[in-house]
């Protein structure tokens, strides 16, 4: 499950919940090979100065850094949490259209979902336990810039789809439990009862 945490914040005892272990989020570890591919891309792709390196650069940072920050803010605030993942996804979207943005400018096409290598990196996704650059490396760093752009494009796409799936869990976990003010107050009601 995308949501799998560690023991890294976890307080049995009190108000605030299990919290962070965002390494262990598939989609974090699917923003982090992002991230990193984006950097190759642009390094390859662009020249240093060009305003799309930075552009593109930060949209693949702020992706990742979201969905770290909205994991640990999460002890506090739930919808912090929503928001942040919210945002780490509209970053790779946004990330995923200026990918398109070098496909198109460049005559080259961009893949739709039944494509054979979009559904080869789709199994390699499903097949592999914990997917890493390494993973992948062979398309991302592949010598024809429309299979390494689409294979960028097929990673968001997988990244953002498992961030939706996620929200859609933490609204849920929100609606049934609350937030930090909903938990401390029923807290405070049940160390009471054990007072009396």
């Amino acid at each position: 499950m995308d949501l799998s945490m560690s023991n890294e914040g976890k307080n049995p005892e009190g108000f605030i919940p299990p919290h962070g272990g965002y390494r262990n989020l598939f989609s974090y570890q699917k923003a982090e090979i992002i991230y990193d591919g984006t950097v190759y891309f642009t390094n390859r792709y662009f020249h240093r100065y060009d305003r799309t390196v930075g552009q593109m650069v930060q949209a693949a940072r702020s992706g990742k850094q979201n969905i770290a920050e909205g994991s640990m803010g999460s002890a506090t605030s739930k919808e912090m949490e929503i928001k942040l993942t919210n945002v780490a996804r509209a970053s790779l979207e946004e990330l995923q259209i200026d990918y398109e943005d070098f496909l198109r400018s460049r005559s080259l096409p961009i893949w739709d979902k039944h494509h054979r290598l979009v559904n080869r990196m789709r199994e390699l996704n499903k097949s592999t336990p914990t997917p890493t650059y390494d993973t992948f490396k062979k398309a991302i760093e592949h010598k024809d810039p429309d299979i390494s752009a689409n294979a960028m494009i097929t990673l968001i796409k997988i990244c953002t789809y498992l961030l939706k799936q996620q929200i859609k869990q933490l609204e849920i976990a929100f609606v049934n439990n609350g937030g930090l003010r909903e938990r401390m107050t029923r807290a405070r009601i049940e160390q009471r009862k054990k007072g009396q």
